[in-house]
């Protein structure tokens, strides 16, 4: 797979956070989702722009129940949270921080955290609500720099990676998603977001030595 100049290539680490880990087992521990660190520096290593995103929870959002059948349901949680989750990526616990391995935010071009709200829990990067209708400057902040292509990895590969690659290829950008940087929930949701993403027209490549640049 052959890429474009690099200034026109940008690289996503999307949620790429302990949370999704095996070294945060009582949250949302993806197997394997500690290892991917090294395989989104190698991916970043070839674009000029490097994006990445966190979950930002409270332990009191409207999703933390003991009810999950309440969650979604209008006047309740609202329009913007679709499900029941465990508490996870809490800011200043362990499980907010980054995978080892990855830069601080601060070090990134442009950084997103998402679902402060008690009432939000947006899984896409690109924007702050479910109805993708209030934007998170991502796809704006790519589009002012001539982006053509997106390198995208992260967790989880069945949530946030999928429904912020899939913003990413509606915006008009190549998305190229890293199955080396990426880890999932379930096999089979798994199965169900990659058919999702090909059928939208976003290419796949097992690792940065599948991929060629034209300098």
């Amino acid at each position: 797979m052959q890429l474009p100049a690099i200034d026109k290539i940008a690289s996503f680490d999307v949620d790429s956070q302990r949370t999704f880990t095996p070294l945060c087992p009582d949250e949302l521990p993806a197997e394997g989702g500690d290892e991917i660190g090294p395989e989104l520096n190698r991916q970043a290593g070839l674009a000029r722009w490097r994006l990445g995103s966190k979950d930002s929870h409270s332990p009191k959002a409207v999703w933390v129940t003991d009810d999950p059948d309440e969650v979604g349901k209008p006047g309740v949680e609202g329009e913007n949270v679709e499900e029941h989750w465990p508490v996870h990526a809490v800011p200043g616990t362990e499980g907010f921080e980054l995978v080892p391995g990855l830069p601080r935010p601060a070090d990134y071009d442009y950084f997103v955290w998402k679902g402060v709200e008690l009432d939000m829990h947006p899984y896409g990067a690109c924007y702050h609500d479910v109805a993708e209708k209030m934007s998170t400057g991502v796809i704006e902040w790519l589009h002012s720099r001539d982006v053509s292509h997106v390198l995208v990895g992260g967790l989880a590969t069945d949530y946030c990676v999928k429904s912020t690659a899939l913003q990413l290829q509606a915006a008009g950008f190549q998305v190229l998603l890293n199955l080396a940087a990426c880890r999932g929930i379930d096999d089979e949701s798994v199965a169900e977001a990659l058919a999702e993403m090909r059928e939208a027209g976003i290419e796949t490549f097992d690792g940065t030595g599948a991929l060629e640049s034209t300098g």
